[in-house]
């Protein structure tokens, strides 16, 4: 990883600051609407019938459900209670990214404006406040890239526990939702493609290069990818114990060629349907909800932030290019990281797909930006009111949007929408 040209002060303070300010914004109406709503319907029903081991919604990993109905168990069966765990998973996911952010680029600034600019993204924030996989996945994937990133930059004694950490989380990540496998995979990939690049095939017994010196090649396959897939395995538990049609624990190929021909049977065409290209131009809206609900007329509308979204194409053309241009690994890797996120959907055989699959991507792009602007930042003088500026305009652009994508009373009645469909394709 690239650490600054001068050592700077740890944001953690400033870190732990945005992570609760953004849970206060994520608590409040959490609640509201008081029923289920979008894709609630398939996730707390499946919830509901795993407390009675019943088998629900076999076609997605088990992680995010069993935290629905973990929530349930503990303070009961209410709309507030379902949208916990995507609230708990939202806020230490958005504090563990900029840690991870931080932990790479060693970037007081573009760890903190990296967080804003998630937080202000429209996508995190809503995610956040829905019962659904999302967040549970996305969370735990940020912690893991926080981990593996720390361990970079560590002695090997504390970078053991580092990278087992990475490895727990990403196998927690992946029992939650599949789309984070592309992240998954990457820290083993990159362990790997490092070693042969410094020792070639005598990697399996030299130790001393990157990405941390001390840990045996065989050790890092261990932590990076047997534990992994064991503790994914083991999120499937509950399964094994289900009244009827129980899942065989010693059968996970069986299991998983099941799954794949559920995902596959979704062909039905959704009028909320989009591609991943339609997603990078912002361009494809999802409506949540858009009802009289709670004694008003109250809307959820799933976009991007106009402003940032869209500033963040050339950022990431910038950290591709600081990437191999300027060694800057800090920007390579959050580049990459978009690309394998967005790239499976590009090539994935899903037949329906939707903008809230863009969440992963989407918050790697918001890193590239937040590099981006670090480097404006760094010229000082004039040049700073350029970053500070773009982060005025994500967060006046979030607060424009908010009443649409967190359930506010809207004072027009059904017209409402009407003020913030700046695109007809958003209708």
């Amino acid at each position: 990883m690239t650490p600054a040209a001068v050592p700077q002060r740890d944001p953690l303070g400033w870190s732990l600051a945005i992570a609760l300010a953004f849970l206060a914004l994520c608590w409040h109406r959490l609640g509201i609407p008081s029923k289920i709503y979008f894709d609630e319907i398939h996730y707390v029903t499946a919830a509901r019938k795993l407390l009675a081991l019943t088998r629900a919604n076999p076609e997605h990993p088990m992680l995010g459900k069993e935290a629905i109905a973990a929530a349930i168990a503990l303070f009961g069966d209410r709309p507030l209670v379902w949208r916990i765990p995507s609230a708990l998973f939202g806020v230490l996911g958005l504090f563990a990214f900029g840690r991870a952010l931080w932990w790479a680029s060693g970037r007081r600034f573009a760890a903190l404006a990296g967080m804003v600019l998630v937080a202000t993204g429209f996508l995190w924030f809503i995610q956040s406040r829905i019962a659904m996989l999302d967040m549970v996945m996305a969370g735990l994937a940020m912690v893991a890239l926080w981990q593996f990133a720390a361990a970079t930059r560590l002695p090997a004694r504390q970078a053991r526990w580092r990278l087992a950490a990475t490895g727990l989380c990403l196998g927690l990540a992946l029992g939650a939702k599949w789309s984070v496998a592309p992240v998954a995979v990457l820290p083993g990939l990159t362990f790997l493609a490092l070693r042969l690049k410094a020792h070639g095939w005598r990697c399996f017994t030299r130790q001393e290069s990157g990405p941390v010196p001390g840990i045996p090649l065989m050790e890092a396959a261990f932590w990076l990818g047997v534990l992994p897939l064991a503790v994914y395995w083991l999120t499937f538990l509950p399964a094994f114990f289900y009244a009827k049609d129980a899942v065989d624990p010693l059968a996970p190929v069986a299991w998983h060629r099941y799954m794949l021909q559920l995902q596959d049977s979704v062909v039905k065409l959704h009028p909320y349907r989009s591609v991943w290209y339609q997603w990078i131009a912002d361009w494809r809206a999802i409506w949540y909800l858009y009802e009289p609900v709670d004694g008003s007329q109250r809307g959820i509308v799933l976009i991007g932030n106009p402003f940032s979204m869209l500033a963040g194409l050339p950022a990431l053309l910038w950290c591709l290019w600081a990437g191999v241009r300027r060694g800057r690994s800090d920007a390579l890797a959050c580049a990459l990281l978009y690309l394998a996120t967005l790239g499976m959907w590009a090539v994935s055989g899903k037949p329906i797909q939707f903008y809230y699959h863009y969440l992963l991507p989407s918050t790697f792009l918001m890193a590239c930006l937040a590099l981006a602007l670090d480097a404006l930042w760094q010229r000082g003088g004039r040049w700073r009111w350029l970053p500070l500026g773009a982060l005025a305009v994500a967060l006046g652009m979030f607060a424009y949007f908010y009443p649409i994508i967190s359930a506010a009373k809207l004072h027009h009645g059904k017209t409402s929408y009407v003020q913030w469909m700046w695109l007809r394709s958003w209708r």
